[in-house]
């Protein structure tokens, strides 16, 4: 087996997805779905802001640990 088949070993795949999503629709309902959808949406975006903001937090702190170095050395 290849790395990347074994990566994806145990997600669902074809017939299963139907199988998953059939129980969604008994469980949630027609109507559900959408905002069910749209409250996944907004938490990605969310999980996507948090995540830049992390970044330039985390390369800032760095820059100013740099700066900090720098006239230390001085």
């Amino acid at each position: 087996m290849t790395t990347f088949s074994l990566a994806f070993m145990g997600l669902p795949a074809g017939s299963e997805l139907w199988i998953i999503g059939g129980v969604v629709l008994l469980l949630f309902g027609g109507a559900k779905i959408p905002q069910l959808m749209r409250g996944l949406g907004r938490g990605v975006g969310e999980l996507k802001v948090g995540l830049e903001e992390g970044k330039k937090a985390f390369s800032e702190a760095g820059s100013e640990e740099k700066k900090e170095d720098d006239k230390k050395g001085e």
